[in-house]
């Protein structure tokens, strides 16, 4: 009988004995993690390779500059946004302002690939004939980098892209990076062919 006693209170003295360590330790000092500074410069690699790979990294930069801008940190935004019906008028136009300085940024570090780069990518999602295609695969690089310029197509491409229907549709799932980057993505594919067709 005594044996049943026994076993709750060496049950008891064993999680004081672990409490008692884990304070010992710093354990009763616990404070959660703070959110990245927005606005501190950070190196930001894509995972994947072309033109998600490229527009991947934008829209990372995009928006730590877009949340930089608001004074808030991009989990917050990302928040924000995904919770709210109607984006405003301050975060649609951060949003845009953080894209197109990301594109100047990226010009400026080196990372902005050179159209023709992205040219192969863009023909096999294109609407255009094969004949046409064919025409524009053959096209030298230097011609094809002379005529378009990345930046430019992406400064077009963010200018033109309808950021406040997409940032509208958040809620309905994805989060707000993935969303802007399938969108940008695609925004680029769609330019890039178009501009190239003016080429032939």
């Amino acid at each position: 009988m005594n044996r049943w006693i026994w076993l709750p209170v060496t049950a008891v003295l064993l999680v004081v004995a672990v409490v008692g360590v884990q304070l010992l330790n710093g354990g009763g000092q616990f404070e959660p993690l703070r959110p990245a500074d927005a606005c501190a410069e950070r190196d930001v690699t894509a995972q994947a390779d072309g033109i998600e790979g490229l527009t991947e990294r934008l829209v990372l930069l995009g928006i730590d500059d877009a949340a930089c801008a608001l004074g808030v940190s991009r989990e917050e935004l990302t928040l924000d946004l995904a919770q709210s019906e109607e984006p405003t008028d301050a975060q649609v136009d951060a949003v845009r302002a953080g894209l197109l300085s990301a594109v100047q940024e990226m010009k400026a570090d080196g990372t902005l690939p050179p159209a023709s780069a992205l040219v192969d990518e863009a023909l096999e999602s294109a609407d255009l004939n094969s004949l046409l295609k064919a025409a524009i695969r053959v096209l030298p690089d230097r011609v094809i980098d002379a005529a378009l310029k990345t930046d430019d197509v992406l400064t077009r491409t963010i200018e033109d892209l309808d950021l406040r229907e997409l940032l509208e549709n958040l809620g309905s799932g994805g989060d707000l990076e993935q969303q802007v980057n399938e969108a940008v993505t695609q925004a680029v594919k769609d330019s890039l062919s178009d501009r190239l067709r003016t080429l032939i």
